[in-house]
């Protein structure tokens, strides 16, 4: 099992791509960890939005009566991806990895691969 900042880090030398990277409580938007970011992309305020993103589709999820799990949410923009994905497991409820990507370096579906590879292994 992965420490959060062992984990963080691993995604981030791991994904070609790669601008940064987060750990975020939903109930909070407070990040737990984060690497990555700068002057382009600040990780806190996105942290905190991206928890509005993930609450309004379990709102709606709810009103639907889907009884199903996200496994991720794709944010795509024009030059960047931007990958949510709650943790599923006991210790991580209420939480999950934020990360943005590079879209002319990055390949998503790799992303989402390595993504989930290291969701198993976290240790929150």
């Amino acid at each position: 099992m992965a420490a959060v900042e062992t984990a963080l880090k691993d995604i981030m030398g791991s994904i070609d791509g790669t601008i940064g990277v987060a750990l975020v409580d939903y109930n909070s938007g407070m990040a737990l960890g984060l690497i990555g970011g700068g002057p382009e992309l600040d990780l806190n305020v996105a942290a905190a939005g991206n928890t509005d993103v993930v609450r309004a589709k379990l709102r709606a999820m709810e009103l639907l009566n889907l009884n199903e799990a996200i496994e991720d949410i794709l944010i795509t923009l024009s030059s960047q991806y931007h990958l949510i994905r709650p943790l599923t497991s006991r210790t991580g409820k209420g939480l999950f990895l934020y990360l943005a990507l590079d879209r002319n370096r990055a390949n998503l579906a790799m992303a989402r691969h390595q993504l989930k590879k290291v969701e198993t292994d976290l240790e929150v």
